[in-house]
This record gives structure tokens, C-alpha cells and sequence, in this order.
């Protein structure tokens, strides 16, 4: 099987490995461009009534006023300084990344080579345990007995395997490369949907006040969002912020 960098499963696996930083920087602070149709969804909420989400954020933003009125050594609720579903985002992807390492290694990876039974010339002998104790330590292998990989890592190394990059590994077989695509497609499709960097539409629960037709949001891709209603046509834009 021969693939290139092309390949719907090397770009989503380049995804994982590109935005991974990302990911990091975007656990401890928002998002430099808003998520997905979340000021769009609180306009149209206040048509009707208040957005669960924004209210949501109303109670955390006055949760940290009040930690920061109070002495840090008193009990009491305080806010969470990581983003938590980014931080579940990143373990879930790690953890398909890694499974799905291992196994493509259980099935392609190739055992070490092996030492010359007694009876060939010592000079043989010699060279073949060179070779096969390079065999056996070949940082190409995969396998981790200790401390696990980080998720770009297990990304890279799968890259190599649907690229056909050399080292001691058998093609994939045709069971393996399609586990590996369904591997990189959902992570990447994580990695863009809590970064927002993907085209999306995607409904609300609002229904149009004019029709009460289904409303759909356009955005993503650090687009503004933008609404439209199925049924009149009825378009909104997200509303400039208030200085």
C-alpha cells in the first residue's frame, strides 16, 4: 500500500500533530476567537429567553468576583482554572492515538532479528549481533513499557506507517489503514471542534420568532457566525460588542 502526505488520513493525523499546542494554550484560557455561534446563540436567546449556556457563564464570572473579594485561606467554591472539556478532549484523543498504536504494532511491526546459531564463523556471529542488537533498539519500533507517549508523538509515528516510511514494519493491511483513517478522522474532528477551526452548521433550539421556523448557524473557521432561518429566510449577524 502506498499513500502520500495527500491522503485524507496523513492530513487528519497532521491536524492532531499541528493544533496540539494549540490545545494546550486553549486549557487554561478561552479561545482567541469565540467558539461556534456562542455570541450568535446568546442573541437569539434574549429574543426569548436566557441562554442556559451564557447564564452559565454569568454565575462562573460571578463566582470569581467573589473569590477574589475573599481571603484565599477561607472555604468556599472556586473556579476550576483549567477548561474541562478541552482537558477531556486532549485524554480521549491520547488515548485512541495510543490504543490504536498498538495495535497497528501488534500487526505490522516485525520481530527482531534473531543471532546465528553455533556452528557459523565467529566473524558471522559477531556482525549479526551487531545487527540485531540495532534491530532490537531501533528507535523506529514502537513500544513503551514505561512513562506512554504524548498524543503528537503516537500521531507522527502512525503518519510514518500510512506514508510506507521504512523501518522493521509490514505494509498495512487494507483492516489496518482503515482503522488507523477512523482513528485520525474522529481526533481531528475533535481537535477542530474545541478549537472551532472547521466549517460547521449546525442548529438551535430558538425557533424563528417570525415563523417559528428551524434556525441553522453558519460559522466556524474563525468566521462570525451567522443565522438563517430555513423556512422565511430570515438572516441574523452576531452583534458587535458594546465598549
Amino acid at each position: 500500500m502506498t499513500t502520500t502526505t495527500a491522503t485524507p488520513t496523513a492530513q487528519h493525523l497532521v491536524t492532531v500533530i499541528h493544533h496540539w499546542g494549540d490545545l494546550n494554550e486553549a486549557l487554561g484560557a478561552p479561545n482567541k476567537i469565540a467558539g461556534f455561534g456562542v455570541g450568535l446563540r446568546n442573541y437569539l436567546a434574549a429574543l426569548d429567553r436566557i441562554d442556559e449556556q451564557q447564564a452559565e457563564a454569568e454565575r462562573h464570572r460571578a463566582l470569581a468576583l467573589r473569590t477574589l473579594e475573599r481571603d484565599p485561606t477561607q472555604i468556599g467554591e472556586r473556579p476550576i482554572p483549567l477548561r474541562v472539556h478541552i482537558l477531556d478532549t486532549m485524554a480521549a484523543i491520547h488515548a485512541d492515538l495510543l490504543d490504536c498504536a498498538d495495535h497497528t504494532a501488534a500487526a505490522v511491526q516485525r520481530s527482531p532479528m534473531g543471532q546465528l546459531p553455533v556452528g557459523y564463523p565467529a566473524a558471522d556471529r559477531a556482525r549479526r549481533a551487531v545487527l540485531a542488537m540495532r534491530d532490537q533498539h531501533d528507535p523506529r519500533r514502537w513500544r513503551w513499557t514505561g512513562p506512554r507517549p504524548a498524543a503528537p508523538y503516537a500521531a507522527l509515528w502512525l503518519l510514518g506507517r500510512v506514508q510506507g516510511a521504512p523501518g522493521p514494519f509490514h505494509r498495512l493491511t487494507e483492516t489496518d489503514a482503515d482503522h488507523i483513517a477512523s482513528v485520525a478522522r474522529h481526533a481531528a474532528a475533535r481537535v477542530e471542534q474545541a478549537l472551532d477551526i472547521a466549517d460547521r452548521i449546525a442548529p438551535i433550539s430558538q425557533p424563528c420568532p417570525d415563523c417559528a421556523g428551524r434556525i441553522e448557524i453558519h460559522g466556524g473557521a474563525g468566521a462570525t457566525p451567522v443565522a438563517r432561518c430555513g423556512t422565511c429566510g430570515r438572516v441574523w449577524t452576531e452583534q458587535p460588542a458594546v465598549a
